[in-house]
């Protein structure tokens, strides 16, 4: 919002208006049209960091100032929120907004009297019913309108992935759906007038919803329908050589267990887990939504839980979570919501919408896998083909596509931090000196996500850097990422990734990392857990206070979101269970004293070897008073001891408190930034990136960190420049382009020079067009053209077969030189129509079979299939004949009462190889 645009948004406003008054919605006449200013700014500046609104409050001014014009220039109701709101923030003793811009229940309470008068007038209150009933039967209605109109999973109710499934149910959900927001409606009419103090309806005669046929079938991606408990499902479990795996709890135990997502461990040491049964989504009819957030104790110490809290409930799909002194922090879609105990009952008695706008379009792509920087700021992954809008206190906020969000609780503040080429992430880590990794997920890469997060640019995605994922260690999806850090585990593999996968491959694999010059290198280590049961799906871990790993099974027969029908009677809602890693031959850890621990205490434990140990310390030192920890810091820091070979490290971690604080100590910001450690330097440039706007020389440091000989300070430097978006910026850059560049630089030095220079990016085409062989006709190439865009499409044949058609063993054979690909025609079309499962061998390398191929008869049509199947037979160095639509539909036709996986050696019976 900005003064020199208000003319444009006044025309575009009348432009509106004369759109909607021309049309009858009614079928008779034009709407009632109502303009509503928004409300003024409210100062927080006193009490939190935050804008102070004046400039806010000038700009709000003049497009209020605009739309009054333009509905009085139409004769249209106009409603002032920005006066009175202004007026009553001089006077108010409580604050009206939690933010500044989004009102509080009171304050909203408070609008709804306005809003009332001016739409009808200060006429008396006509209703004598109870308001808090009438309350009631508006929330109920409100509750199914917006599960209407903003329905979760929109991708697959309305959108591209409609098919194959959608036809089955959405239609009837949808109109279930209407009817019983129309019941409420009436109910609301009801309590008003007197009629009834009861908020029960009867939604017995509304629209039924049709039995939804599965689509299992036996497989190892979609597991068994018979489950295993207890030691059966242990035994399915192996670890290396010197571990050990114990199950810590199950929905035996503890039904409420359900579908666990996320995990973390308190200040207390206690385990919270999120689950959502209601996934994928709410279901019309159902009761409602009823996901919780879990604590779980072992109160006796044998390592297993035997105390359950329930923190939260009633939420739906709380697929993100992490802690801060205010409270927990969840993800809602569409919302970014708190959960406050205010009263420390161990319940959540405050819900508080904090930001909304993130888009709900794909209930497994929305705002998820929260992990905390060192400052206490959080990343929140976002998958593709999504479009979020989210309001903030420092204006609008956008990102499409995949890519992460950076909230600061300290300042009420958003960013997208990259906007990358990204399915869909589910794993984020920080390493001990404060470097980020993020998996794919649905890829079966891995990147640093630093040199990724310059200043994005709506609708444009910044490069990636190499992939980290050991060659031949590929597997997909993947979901939850950690590093080891505990010295209960062996000493060689401290440092190392891990991260959980949950088809073909299931358990946890692990990858050692070392600094590589500007970056990276990784080995494979070994698999840290594998299961042979097909219904385990471990999708998140994290390591406890006494240096065991925890890891959850979500638990299911099915598992995908595109490839079963979300209602398949087959997703299980009940499931779920806890498993603890340990490495017996070595002591656990002591667990550090946090919660109410004296800061003396706490400041010793920034000492400690373990990263999750001093991750949850700095959170504990965020809610103490800064006037009183920053003096203790400042004389610990005194006292370090210089030739500590963690000395270094210690005056980091000091640092890191003074920025989880919100006052980063500018004196420890040049020690840290003049550090013999370039690792240290690397993390100090992190810090100015984050807070220039209280750094006076911010400017002259980042441009000495431009020309650091280690080229990870380079890179920190070239990153936090593209945020300054000014003429200090350009040269930051400019330094950092005379010294060496290497691939690690290379893409974010480009991109910063090219955004901060204000040239026109073209749009990188993530899948460029190959040129077409040359021995297909004309109509043919149009196909082969048409088959790439199928090909690569989202959850298509590039997720499994890979960009370049290589595969990736064991599970998913190559296209490249396969006969499976070139040879018979309708053997090939068979397959992708059906699906393929079972063992075979190809170019010398054995494929298990156990992930079948996906069936894409329900999602692509014959035009479709014979486009990709042309341009499979003739990419990656295949040279064959053209498929087409007809022959499709020949086999189409002659299989369609199929409703399994071809089987290899039956399909290999009818289509021998020649």
């Amino acid at each position: 919002m900005a003064a020199d645009r208000v003319a444009n948004y006044e025309a575009e406003l009348e432009a509106f208006v004369l759109h909607t008054m021309s049309k009858a919605y009614n079928s008779t006449s034009a709407p009632r049209l109502v303009l509503v200013s928004p409300i003024a700014y409210e100062d927080h500046s006193k009490t939190r960091d935050l804008p102070n609104g004046e400039k806010e409050n000038a700009n709000l001014a003049l497009y209020s100032a605009a739309m009054q014009r333009v509905a009085k220039k139409f004769n249209l109701t106009f409603i002032d929120l920005f006066t009175p709101t202004k007026e009553h923030y001089a006077s108010a003793k409580k604050p009206f907004t939690s933010n500044g811009f989004l009102p509080t229940d009171e304050g909203y309470q408070q609008l709804a009297a306005i809003l009332a008068d001016g739409l009808y007038g200060k006429s008396k209150r006509a209703s004598k019913a109870d308001p808090k009933l009438v309350h009631g039967a508006v929330k109920q209605k409100d509750w199914f309108w917006n599960n209407d109109y903003h329905i979760l999973n929109g991708v697959h109710t309305h959108g591209r992935r409609y098919n194959p499934f959608g036809p089955q149910n959405y239609q009837d959900e949808v109109k279930k759906t209407r009817e019983m927001a129309a019941l409420r409606d009436e109910l609301i009419y009801r309590v008003a007038n007197g009629k009834t103090t009861k908020l029960s309806v009867d939604d017995s005669k509304t629209h039924p919803l049709p039995a939804v046929p599965t689509n299992y079938r036996a497989s190892n991606s979609n597991g068994s329908v018979d489950y295993l408990y207890g030691k059966d499902a242990l035994a399915k479990l192996t670890v290396p050589e010197g571990y050990k795996i114990e199950l810590f709890a199950s929905e035996k135990e503890f039904p409420n267990l359900a579908n666990p997502m996320q995990l973390s461990f308190d200040n207390k040491g206690r385990l919270w887990v999120a689950t959502m049964p209601t996934y994928p989504h709410y279901r019309p009819g159902d009761a409602l939504p009823n996901d919780k957030i879990l604590i779980y104790e072992d109160t006796n110490n044998d390592g297993k839980a035997d105390k359950e809290i329930v923190f939260a409930d009633k939420l739906h799909l709380p697929i993100g979570l992490e802690f801060a002194p205010e409270g927990v922090y969840i993800s809602e879609e569409p919302n970014l919501v708190l959960l406050r105990d205010t009263n420390g009952d161990d319940k959540a008695d405050v819900r508080e919408i904090v930001l909304g706008g993130f888009d709900s379009h794909d209930t497994h792509h929305a705002i998820s896998a929260y992990c905390a920087d060192p400052s206490g700021a959080f990343l929140m992954g976002e998958g593709i083909f999504l479009h979020s809008n989210v309001e903030t206190p420092y204006g609008a906020v956008r990102g499409i596509d995949g890519g992460f969000w950076r909230y600061s609780p300290q300042r009420g503040m958003l960013e997208r931090t990259a906007q990358v080429s990204i399915p869909n992430p589910w794993g984020i880590a920080f390493d001990r000196w404060g470097q980020d990794f993020f998996l794919h997920t649905s890829g079966p890469t891995m990147n640093w996500m630093m040199p990724s997060s310059v200043k994005p640019k709506y609708g444009r995605q910044t490069p990636l850097t190499a992939d980290l994922i050991p060659q031949g260690q590929h597997v997909r999806p993947t979901s939850g990422l950690e590093i080891v850090s505990s010295r209960h585990f062996p000493d060689e593999v401290q440092g190392d990734l891990l991260l959980c996968n949950n088809i073909g491959f299931l358990g946890i694999k692990q990858h050692s990392i070392q600094d590589d010059g500007t970056g990276y290198k990784t080995a494979a280590r070994h698999n840290l857990l594998q299961s042979s049961d097909g219904n385990f799906r471990p999708v998140d871990l994290e390591f406890a206070p006494d240096g065991s790993l925890y890891v959850i099974d979500w638990h299911n027969v099915l598992i995908g979101h595109m490839q079963h029908n979300a209602r398949d009677p087959l997703r299980d809602h009940v499931h779920g269970r806890v498993y603890r890693i340990t490495y017996p031959s070595r002591p656990l850890v002591k667990p550090p004293v946090i919660h109410k621990a004296p800061i003396a205490t706490l400041l010793e434990n920034l000492k400690l070897h373990e990263d999750r140990a001093r991750y949850r310390t700095r959170r504990e030192l965020r809610a103490r008073p800064a006037a009183q920890v920053i003096p203790a810091l400042k004389a610990w820091v005194a006292k370090l001891d210089r030739n500590d070979p963690n000395y270094e490290h210690h005056v980091l971690e000091a640092l890191y408190v003074t920025w989880g604080l919100n006052k980063v100590d500018l004196d420890l910001l040049k020690q840290v930034s003049e550090s013999k450690d370039f690792r240290a330097r690397a993390a100090a440039v992190r810090v100015i990136r984050y807070n220039y706007h209280v750094i006076p020389n911010h400017a002259e440091m980042l441009e000495k960190a431009a020309t650091d000989p280690e080229g990870r300070v380079r890179l920190e430097a070239i990153v936090a420049a593209s945020w300054l978006d000014n003429a200090a910026g350009k040269k930051i850059a400019a330094a950092a382009a005379t010294k060496p560049v290497d691939g690690w630089i290379d893409g974010a030095l480009k991109t910063t020079t090219d955004r901060l220079a204000g040239v026109a990016e073209a749009v990188v085409e993530e899948n460029p067009l190959p040129p077409a062989p040359g021995h297909l006709t004309d109509a043919e190439k149009k196909q082969f053209f048409a088959g790439h865009e199928v090909y690569h499409r989202d959850a298509h044949c590039a997720t499994c077969h890979q960009k370049d058609g290589n595969g990736l063993p064991p599970a998913f054979p190559p296209l490249a030189k396969s006969p499976w690909v070139t040879e018979d025609t309708d053997r090939l079309i068979k397959l992708t129509l059906h699906g393929l499962m079972g063992p075979f061998e190809l170019h010398g390398k054995k494929y298990d079979g156990n992930v079948p191929m996906t069936p894409f008869g329900g999602m692509l049509n014959d035009e479709e299939v014979a486009a990709v199947l042309t341009y499979v037979r003739n990419a990656y160095g295949n040279k064959a004949s053209a498929v087409q639509p007809e022959q499709v539909k020949k086999v189409r036709e002659a299989t369609k009462d199929r409703k399994s996986f071809f089987m290899v050696d039956e399909l290999l019976k009818e289509h021998p190889m020649k």
